[in-house]
């Protein structure tokens, strides 16, 4: 059981979100498999809470192999067919498509760009925006380099990418620090950076 006495941002309630706030949230992600799973988990949301999707995230891995963008990238019709059948994920046909084709956009960036990672992190000049948030610092729907990053995938062809949904996405991979002043994971996001992996082909 997640220790629920400790200072933390405010929707780390439940013990799946906590676990997710202290450990993921935050953190600096420069592996490509792992940031084309949270564009696709980010674009899942929309409309929903973060916390359903947490609870079907095991489910997303199972059905979308592990997120491995080559794999995802070459789903056909009827894995969409047989994907929007399954309760294991939110079965809502357009998000389903979007994945793959934002799999296929994100290979294309990869030839183009080196990484996935490269391409979303110059977004942010390679650097987290870090800004401890309170009263007088209110976490933003959307910021400038949202909206950027957000026109530059939907040029690519990506769907689900709304400068929201991008600046969520900013948040749960690092590229922006919103913890709130005082919280327990503020300091420690940045000190645990995930490597990156070889790109998926």
């Amino acid at each position: 059981m997640a220790d629920t006495q400790l200072a933390r941002c405010t929707w780390a309630t439940t013990d799946a979100m906590i676990d997710y706030h202290d450990h993921e949230w935050g953190v600096p992600s420069h592996d490509d498999q792992h940031l084309f799973e949270m564009l696709v988990l980010e674009g899942a949301q929309a409309g929903l809470s973060w916390s359903t999707i947490l609870n079907k995230r095991e489910g997303y891995r199972a059905l979308f192999a592990n997120f491995d963008i080559g794999r995802v990238a070459r789903f056909t019709d009827e894995d969409i067919e047989r994907l929007v059948q399954d309760a294991r994920i939110v079965r809502n046909r357009a998000k389903v498509t979007s994945a793959v084709l934002n799999a296929r956009a994100v290979q294309q960036i990869q030839q183009e760009h080196g990484s996935f990672a490269d391409f979303v992190w110059s977004f942010v000049d390679g650097v987290t925006i870090d800004t401890p948030r309170d009263a007088k610092h209110p976490t933003p729907a959307s910021t400038p380099e949202s909206d950027a990053l957000s026109r530059a995938l939907k040029q690519y062809g990506c769907k689900f990418v709304g400068t929201t949904i991008c600046y969520a996405f900013m948040q749960a991979t690092g590229m922006v620090n919103d913890h709130a002043a005082g919280c327990i994971a503020r300091t420690s996001a940045g000190t645990r950076r995930k490597r990156a992996s070889p790109r998926s082909k």
